[in-house]
Protein backbone atom coordinates (compact mmCIF):
# COMPACT_ATOMS: atom_id res chain seq x y z
CA UNK A 1 0.00 0.00 0.00
CA UNK A 2 1.67 3.24 -1.11
CA UNK A 3 2.12 6.25 1.15
CA UNK A 4 3.40 9.76 0.45
CA UNK A 5 4.61 12.16 3.13
CA UNK A 6 2.92 15.55 2.70
CA UNK A 7 3.21 18.35 5.25
CA UNK A 8 4.93 15.93 7.62
CA UNK A 9 2.26 13.22 7.58
CA UNK A 10 1.85 9.96 5.64
CA UNK A 11 -0.99 10.07 3.13
CA UNK A 12 -2.23 6.62 2.11
CA UNK A 13 -3.64 6.09 -1.37
CA UNK A 14 -4.64 3.44 -3.92
CA UNK A 15 -3.11 3.61 -7.41
CA UNK A 16 -4.69 0.97 -9.64
CA UNK A 17 -5.01 0.42 -13.38
CA UNK A 18 -3.53 2.14 -16.41
CA UNK A 19 -4.83 4.76 -18.82
CA UNK A 20 -6.13 8.31 -18.32
CA UNK A 21 -6.01 9.27 -14.64
CA UNK A 22 -9.07 9.53 -12.38
CA UNK A 23 -8.83 10.90 -8.84
CA UNK A 24 -11.58 9.66 -6.51
CA UNK A 25 -12.08 11.98 -3.52
CA UNK A 26 -14.31 10.54 -0.83
CA UNK A 27 -16.62 11.52 1.99
CA UNK A 28 -15.86 12.61 5.52
CA UNK A 29 -15.85 9.60 7.89
CA UNK A 30 -15.23 7.14 5.03
CA UNK A 31 -11.94 5.75 3.69
CA UNK A 32 -11.01 4.86 0.11
CA UNK A 33 -12.80 1.51 0.45
CA UNK A 34 -16.02 3.41 -0.15
CA UNK A 35 -14.99 3.51 -3.83
CA UNK A 36 -14.45 -0.27 -4.13
CA UNK A 37 -17.16 -0.88 -6.81
CA UNK A 38 -15.97 2.07 -8.89
CA UNK A 39 -12.25 1.23 -8.51
CA UNK A 40 -12.93 -2.33 -9.71
CA UNK A 41 -14.81 -1.12 -12.80
CA UNK A 42 -12.91 2.04 -13.72
CA UNK A 43 -9.43 0.54 -13.30
CA UNK A 44 -10.13 -1.74 -16.26
CA UNK A 45 -9.68 1.29 -18.52
CA UNK A 46 -8.26 4.06 -16.33
CA UNK A 47 -5.56 4.75 -13.79
CA UNK A 48 -7.54 5.25 -10.58
CA UNK A 49 -6.08 7.17 -7.64
CA UNK A 50 -8.03 7.09 -4.34
CA UNK A 51 -6.46 8.69 -1.23
CA UNK A 52 -7.57 8.28 2.36
CA UNK A 53 -8.52 11.60 3.92
CA UNK A 54 -6.26 12.61 6.83
CA UNK A 55 -7.13 10.63 9.96
CA UNK A 56 -9.22 8.22 7.88
CA UNK A 57 -8.29 4.72 6.74
CA UNK A 58 -4.54 4.29 6.84
CA UNK A 59 -3.55 7.95 6.40
CA UNK A 60 -1.72 9.77 9.18
CA UNK A 61 -3.20 12.49 11.34
CA UNK A 62 -4.32 15.86 10.01
CA UNK A 63 -1.12 17.89 9.45
CA UNK A 64 -0.69 20.62 12.04
CA UNK A 65 -0.97 23.57 9.65
CA UNK A 66 -3.97 22.21 7.71
CA UNK A 67 -6.74 24.69 8.43
CA UNK A 68 -8.91 24.86 5.32
CA UNK A 69 -10.26 22.93 2.36
CA UNK A 70 -7.77 24.87 0.22
CA UNK A 71 -5.02 23.09 2.15
CA UNK A 72 -6.64 19.71 1.43
CA UNK A 73 -6.84 20.61 -2.29
CA UNK A 74 -3.17 21.64 -2.33
CA UNK A 75 -2.16 18.37 -0.67
CA UNK A 76 -4.15 16.32 -3.19
CA UNK A 77 -2.42 18.13 -6.04
CA UNK A 78 0.92 17.34 -4.39
CA UNK A 79 0.00 13.65 -4.60
CA UNK A 80 -0.91 14.00 -8.29
CA UNK A 81 2.38 15.80 -8.97
CA UNK A 82 4.32 13.09 -7.12
CA UNK A 83 2.69 10.47 -9.37
CA UNK A 84 3.78 12.56 -12.40
CA UNK A 85 0.21 12.87 -13.66
CA UNK A 86 -0.26 15.94 -15.83
CA UNK A 87 -4.02 15.81 -16.46
CA UNK A 88 -6.79 13.95 -14.66
CA UNK A 89 -10.52 13.76 -14.00
CA UNK A 90 -11.60 14.50 -10.43
CA UNK A 91 -14.64 12.75 -8.94
CA UNK A 92 -15.42 14.27 -5.54
CA UNK A 93 -18.17 13.06 -3.20
CA UNK A 94 -19.25 15.16 -0.20
CA UNK A 95 -16.14 16.85 1.26
CA UNK A 96 -14.26 15.46 -1.76
CA UNK A 97 -16.38 17.72 -3.93
CA UNK A 98 -15.96 20.67 -1.56
CA UNK A 99 -12.17 20.66 -1.84
CA UNK A 100 -12.40 19.34 -5.39
CA UNK A 101 -14.00 22.59 -6.58
CA UNK A 102 -11.16 24.50 -4.93
CA UNK A 103 -8.62 22.39 -6.81
CA UNK A 104 -10.55 22.86 -10.06
CA UNK A 105 -10.60 26.64 -9.63
CA UNK A 106 -6.90 26.87 -8.80
CA UNK A 107 -5.66 24.33 -11.38
CA UNK A 108 -8.26 24.29 -14.17
CA UNK A 109 -5.61 23.50 -16.79
CA UNK A 110 -4.93 20.16 -15.09
CA UNK A 111 -8.49 18.79 -15.29
CA UNK A 112 -10.03 16.73 -18.07
CA UNK A 113 -13.30 16.67 -16.15
CA UNK A 114 -14.96 17.31 -12.79
CA UNK A 115 -17.75 15.28 -11.18
CA UNK A 116 -19.37 16.71 -8.05
CA UNK A 117 -21.32 14.08 -6.09
CA UNK A 118 -23.59 14.58 -3.08
CA UNK A 119 -21.80 17.79 -2.20
CA UNK A 120 -22.37 21.51 -1.74
CA UNK A 121 -19.88 24.37 -1.91
CA UNK A 122 -22.07 27.06 -0.39
CA UNK A 123 -21.73 27.78 3.32
CA UNK A 124 -23.32 25.29 5.67
CA UNK A 125 -26.75 26.56 6.76
CA UNK A 126 -26.19 28.09 10.20
CA UNK A 127 -28.53 25.80 12.20
CA UNK A 128 -26.89 22.74 10.63
CA UNK A 129 -23.41 24.10 11.23
CA UNK A 130 -24.16 24.75 14.90
CA UNK A 131 -25.71 21.29 15.25
CA UNK A 132 -22.69 19.52 13.73
CA UNK A 133 -20.30 21.61 15.83
CA UNK A 134 -22.20 20.58 18.97
CA UNK A 135 -21.72 16.92 17.97
CA UNK A 136 -17.99 17.54 17.43
CA UNK A 137 -17.75 19.06 20.90
CA UNK A 138 -19.37 15.97 22.44
CA UNK A 139 -17.02 13.65 20.55
CA UNK A 140 -13.99 15.75 21.51
CA UNK A 141 -14.92 15.76 25.19
CA UNK A 142 -15.78 12.07 25.44
CA UNK A 143 -13.10 10.74 23.08
CA UNK A 144 -15.62 8.45 21.40
CA UNK A 145 -18.61 8.35 19.12
CA UNK A 146 -21.01 6.93 21.68
CA UNK A 147 -23.81 4.49 20.79
CA UNK A 148 -26.28 7.38 21.20
CA UNK A 149 -24.29 9.51 18.75
CA UNK A 150 -23.93 6.60 16.33
CA UNK A 151 -27.73 6.39 16.27
CA UNK A 152 -27.72 10.01 15.06
CA UNK A 153 -24.69 10.06 12.77
CA UNK A 154 -24.88 6.76 10.87
CA UNK A 155 -28.38 7.19 9.36
CA UNK A 156 -27.37 10.60 7.94
CA UNK A 157 -25.29 8.87 5.27
CA UNK A 158 -27.99 6.54 3.91
CA UNK A 159 -31.39 6.74 2.30
CA UNK A 160 -34.34 6.62 4.70
CA UNK A 161 -35.57 3.10 5.21
CA UNK A 162 -32.24 1.34 4.66
CA UNK A 163 -32.04 -1.93 6.59
CA UNK A 164 -29.91 -1.22 9.69
CA UNK A 165 -28.91 -4.89 9.63
CA UNK A 166 -27.43 -4.60 6.15
CA UNK A 167 -23.67 -5.14 5.85
CA UNK A 168 -23.16 -1.62 4.47
CA UNK A 169 -24.87 -0.01 7.47
CA UNK A 170 -23.40 -2.28 10.13
CA UNK A 171 -19.82 -2.09 8.81
CA UNK A 172 -19.90 1.71 8.74
CA UNK A 173 -21.29 1.89 12.28
CA UNK A 174 -18.64 -0.54 13.55
CA UNK A 175 -15.82 1.48 11.95
CA UNK A 176 -17.00 4.70 13.59
CA UNK A 177 -17.42 2.99 16.97
CA UNK A 178 -13.83 1.69 16.79
CA UNK A 179 -12.15 5.06 16.14
CA UNK A 180 -9.58 5.71 18.92
CA UNK A 181 -9.77 8.91 21.02
CA UNK A 182 -6.55 10.45 19.65
CA UNK A 183 -7.68 9.99 16.05
CA UNK A 184 -11.03 11.57 16.82
CA UNK A 185 -9.48 14.55 18.61
CA UNK A 186 -6.47 15.12 16.34
CA UNK A 187 -8.08 14.51 12.94
CA UNK A 188 -11.76 13.62 12.74
CA UNK A 189 -13.14 16.53 14.78
CA UNK A 190 -10.81 19.19 13.28
CA UNK A 191 -11.54 17.88 9.77
CA UNK A 192 -15.25 18.12 10.52
CA UNK A 193 -14.90 21.72 11.64
CA UNK A 194 -12.94 22.56 8.49
CA UNK A 195 -15.64 20.90 6.36
CA UNK A 196 -18.71 22.46 7.95
CA UNK A 197 -17.07 25.83 8.62
CA UNK A 198 -16.17 26.26 4.94
CA UNK A 199 -16.43 29.52 3.01
CA UNK A 200 -18.98 30.14 0.27
CA UNK A 201 -17.83 29.22 -3.25
CA UNK A 202 -21.20 29.44 -4.99
CA UNK A 203 -20.32 32.84 -6.55
CA UNK A 204 -17.32 31.23 -8.29
CA UNK A 205 -19.07 28.19 -9.78
CA UNK A 206 -19.57 30.07 -13.04
CA UNK A 207 -15.79 29.95 -13.50
CA UNK A 208 -15.89 26.17 -13.90
CA UNK A 209 -16.01 24.64 -17.37
CA UNK A 210 -19.64 23.63 -17.80
CA UNK A 211 -18.81 21.37 -20.77
CA UNK A 212 -16.54 19.18 -18.64
CA UNK A 213 -18.48 19.21 -15.35
CA UNK A 214 -21.25 16.96 -14.03
CA UNK A 215 -23.26 17.09 -10.80
CA UNK A 216 -24.62 13.83 -9.32
CA UNK A 217 -26.79 13.40 -6.22
CA UNK A 218 -28.65 10.59 -4.51
CA UNK A 219 -32.37 11.23 -4.93
CA UNK A 220 -32.81 10.66 -1.16
CA UNK A 221 -29.64 12.38 0.08
CA UNK A 222 -30.55 14.03 3.41
CA UNK A 223 -27.46 16.12 4.33
CA UNK A 224 -26.90 17.29 0.74
CA UNK A 225 -30.38 17.20 -0.83
CA UNK A 226 -31.07 17.27 -4.58
CA UNK A 227 -32.11 20.92 -4.37
CA UNK A 228 -28.52 21.89 -3.54
CA UNK A 229 -27.22 19.77 -6.44
CA UNK A 230 -29.63 21.44 -8.87
CA UNK A 231 -28.64 24.88 -7.56
CA UNK A 232 -24.96 24.18 -8.21
CA UNK A 233 -25.59 22.64 -11.64
CA UNK A 234 -27.59 25.71 -12.64
CA UNK A 235 -24.81 28.05 -11.52
CA UNK A 236 -22.24 25.99 -13.42
CA UNK A 237 -24.50 25.43 -16.44
CA UNK A 238 -23.89 21.67 -16.44
CA UNK A 239 -26.13 18.59 -16.25
CA UNK A 240 -27.43 17.21 -12.94
CA UNK A 241 -28.09 13.48 -12.56
CA UNK A 242 -30.12 12.05 -9.67
CA UNK A 243 -29.21 8.54 -8.49
CA UNK A 244 -32.34 6.43 -7.85
CA UNK A 245 -32.84 4.83 -4.43
CA UNK A 246 -29.71 6.39 -2.95
CA UNK A 247 -28.76 8.61 -0.05
CA UNK A 248 -25.55 10.51 0.64
CA UNK A 249 -23.11 7.71 -0.23
CA UNK A 250 -24.91 7.21 -3.52
CA UNK A 251 -22.03 5.33 -5.16
CA UNK A 252 -22.45 2.48 -2.62
CA UNK A 253 -26.25 2.47 -2.38
CA UNK A 254 -26.66 2.27 -6.17
CA UNK A 255 -23.15 1.35 -7.39
CA UNK A 256 -24.13 0.05 -10.82
CA UNK A 257 -26.01 3.22 -11.76
CA UNK A 258 -23.20 5.52 -10.55
CA UNK A 259 -20.48 3.45 -12.22
CA UNK A 260 -22.31 3.54 -15.56
CA UNK A 261 -22.75 7.32 -15.33
CA UNK A 262 -19.05 7.77 -14.51
CA UNK A 263 -17.93 5.47 -17.35
CA UNK A 264 -20.09 7.43 -19.78
CA UNK A 265 -18.70 10.76 -18.55
CA UNK A 266 -15.09 9.52 -18.68
CA UNK A 267 -15.53 8.15 -22.20
CA UNK A 268 -16.53 11.63 -23.40
CA UNK A 269 -13.64 13.35 -21.57
CA UNK A 270 -10.79 11.04 -22.57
Amino acid sequence: MPFLTIDGQALHYIDQGTGPAVLLAGSYLWDQNMWAPQIAALSQQYRVIAPDLWGHGESGRLPQDTRSLDDIARQALALIDHLEIERFTLVGLSVGGMWGVRLALSSAQRLNGLVLMDTYVGVEPEPTRQYYFSLFKMIEESGEISPQLLDIVVPIFFRPGIDPQSALYRDFRAKLAALPPERLRESIVPMGRITFGREDLLPRLGELNAATTLVICGDQDKPRPPGEAREMAELIGCPCVLVPDAGHISNLENPQFVTEVLLGFLAERN
